[in-house]
């Protein structure tokens, strides 16, 4: 199992920081110059694929990852020793011999998005549950009648505390963390919900996306069914395909990623096309990314920086990182390193130390080629 990390100085904008600015235009020109650094390691404690990933949002110190042999680890990825070369370790680890682990393959974790000694995690097991950091336990367990491809908290809700979960029944299921119960079932989908995010600009709108070719934006205040249904040809019916309306792609939609201000959405799906859509109104902003390689049957996790003028989206594609500018639909460079398809990505901005990380995680490598890679899983790209 490999990470790749981006590392990228920001100190200019902090020695200027009225002109934030022009620090951000630096990351934009440089993004076409990563390299590999191959000074920095991940304690290896997964046996087999690397399926989620996730970094703390309040210090951007702790990072969640599962497997699909049902591990969970937390991995601590502070330089204390502000060496060059260092290792970062699993503080703790949800293993197989835990009394409360994951049966099977875990799909999806996340930190509580105010307080890092909270964390969640879903499994094909059919589970969702909430741990209790410091004790290592479950606070609460939620079970599913199919299995669990995803869920989501809000970033940004203060009004309530809702779990959007996507499992292999159509129906989006909403769990309320303070009653510890089922509150909402959305329905609408016609196949599987293989990806949920909640809006980071409003905090009671969450999107949805399913095999059925579709994705729903829901006001969760409202009794009603979803308040937009998107397609791709902007109310145009397709001429090659009377049933091409009211689609989002032509394949399975497995994954959906806001821009930073939520203004926009991006979606993938396995018709090989990524597009981004105006949130407010989901129009079609019709950004031509060219093919975009998504053999994925289940939710495919990448990201998009923050900061940066204009974003980057990251992109698993096969075994390298895609990254495109996200407003031209450019194809800027691509990040190689892995040695299999890559499952996952997150960026990270870490102002604290004048670094931007960029953090993926890739389907584990069997037999001799993971061998080879004598447990160094964690480098760099950085700055030439």
């Amino acid at each position: 199992v490999m990470v790749f990390c981006w590392c990228q100085d920001t100190r200019m904008a902090k020695q200027n920081p009225g002109n934030l600015r022009e620090g951000v235009v630096i990351l934009e020109t440089e993004v076409l110059n990563l390299e590999l650094n191959k000074d920095r390691d991940v304690q290896r404690i997964h046996g087999s694929g690397v399926n989620t990933i996730d970094i703390d949002p309040i210090e951007g110190k702790y990072m969640l990852s599962g497997g699909s042999d049902g591990v969970i680890v937390i991995y601590d990825l502070e330089n204390i020793s502000r060496k060059p070369q260092y290792t970062c370790k699993a503080i703790c680890t949800v293993g197989r011999s835990h009394q409360h682990s994951h049966k099977f393959s875990v799909e999806t974790v996340q930190w509580y998005p105010c307080d890092t000694g909270m964390f969640t995690s879903s499994s094909f097991d059919k589970t969702l549950k909430i741990w209790d950091t410091n004790s290592l336990l479950p606070a609460e367990v939620f079970t599913f009648e199919g299995t669990v491809y995803c869920h989501h908290m809000s970033p940004i809700a203060t009004k309530h505390c809702l779990i959007a979960v996507g499992t292999k029944n159509p129906k989006v299921q909403l769990c309320d963390l303070k009653s510890g119960s089922f509150t909402h079932i959305l329905q609408g989908h016609k196949g599987e919900v293989l990806s949920v995010k909640w809006s980071p600009r409003h905090e009671h709108i969450l999107v949805t996306a399913s095999a059925d070719s579709k994705v729903r934006f829901w006001d969760v205040r409202q009794a009603a069914g979803s308040v937009i249904v998107l397609d791709q040809h902007n109310g145009e019916t397709a001429k090659s395909s009377s049933e091409a309306g009211n689609t989002a792609h032509y394949g399975r939609v497995n994954g959906l990623c806001f821009t930073s201000d939520g203004l926009h959405l991006l979606t993938i799906g396995t018709d090989d096309r990524m597009r981004l859509w105006n949130s407010s109104t989901g129009v079609n902003t019709l950004v031509n990314y060219g093919k975009v390689g998504n053999e994925s049957r289940k939710s495919l996790q990448f990201t998009v920086s923050s900061g940066c003028s204009p974003d980057f989206a990251f992109v698993p594609v096969g075994s390298c990182i895609s990254v495109y500018d996200i407003y031209s639909g450019q194809l800027l460079t691509e990040l190689r390193g892995h040695y299999n398809s890559v499952n996952c990505c997150i960026f990270q901005s870490d102002f604290q130390v004048s670094h931007l990380f960029f953090l993926s995680m890739p389907i584990f490598l069997s037999g001799r080629q993971a061998h080879s890679l004598s447990g160094r899983i964690l480098t760099e790209f950085q700055r030439v």
